[in-house]
């Protein structure tokens, strides 16, 4: 579902979607806040950063980390934004980045590491989970289920 218009990139506009100028925060301290996520839960930083394609206008930061012994990788863009706020877009998508994290922390205490943080799962090649196809990710299944699997009780 996409918030009222796309921008022609298939990804909304910034200004459409939640946390838009709210926060006087840097997007620094939202990625600090999000490797606290990360910690709390036992977890290692392993990569951060952010990038930009100054061609297309494309944008994004990525938090790689490790968890129960499973890698995972967390690539967010910055939407583009209409008015050209540029600052804002990115205080926006660290933002998210960091309450989505936040989330998936809540959500793995019940559901365990894996469950919470499957769609960031780290696959071999490179890709995450959720950057597969479903046909691909059945062909995958076999490697995935030799992976070491957290149960809580």
């Amino acid at each position: 579902m996409r918030v009222d218009g796309e921008s022609g990139t298939g990804l909304p506009y910034s200004e459409s979607v939640n946390y838009w100028k709210t926060s006087k925060s840097s997007p620094d301290t939202w990625m600090e806040r999000a490797r606290r996520q990360i910690e709390k839960l036992g977890g290692k930083v392993l990569a951060e950063g952010f990038g930009s394609e100054p061609g297309t206008g494309r944008a994004a930061y990525m938090l790689a980390f490790e968890l129960d012994g499973e890698q995972f990788k967390v690539v967010w863009p910055v939407l583009p934004s209409k008015t050209g706020n540029e600052r804002a877009a990115r205080v926006q998508a660290a933002t998210l980045l960091h309450h989505d994290i936040k989330a998936k922390a809540i959500s793995s205490a019940v559901l365990g590491t894996r469950v919470a943080f499957f769609s960031f799962l780290a696959l071999p090649d490179g890709r995450t989970a959720a950057d597969i196809a479903a046909p691909e990710l059945v062909r995958l299944v076999p490697a995935l289920l030799q992976a070491p699997v957290e149960r809580r009780e």
